[in-house]
């Protein structure tokens, strides 16, 4: 499986744009998908949930507080102070489609073993 930069992403969106006759620079579709990023980002700090229909949904989740090991010191415990973090799940037709690949998933894990 392959990792898709935004780079790439850009790239892939502007070669679809123009198989359907609309002409975007790489640029363009460059300051599109990093203003969709920064209205995202932007909208989780202020504490709101972006839903984004039939893709999925962020939002700001409490980590609580815990208390791990540090792995140099074993016997050593460190508190781990409570954080934002930010969840993703996804829409139902994003499952449904991501669900597809299941055997994929599992070839490539056996291969490597």
């Amino acid at each position: 499986m392959a990792t898709i930069t935004k780079r790439e992403l850009v790239l892939r969106i502007t070669d679809q744009l123009g198989a359907k006759g609309m002409i975007f620079t790489q640029r363009d579709v460059h300051e599109i998908v990093q203003s969709l990023i920064d209205e995202i980002t932007e909208s989780l700090t202020q504490g709101d949930m972006v839903v984004l229909r039939n893709f999925g949904a962020f939002q700001v989740k409490e980590v609580a507080a815990k208390v791990g090991r540090n792995p140099k010191q074993p016997g050593s415990k460190v508190l781990i102070p409570a954080r934002a973090s930010v969840k993703f799940k996804p829409g139902k037709e994003m499952k449904e489609k991501v669900a597809t690949i299941l055997q994929l998933i599992r070839e490539q894990q056996a291969a490597t073993e």
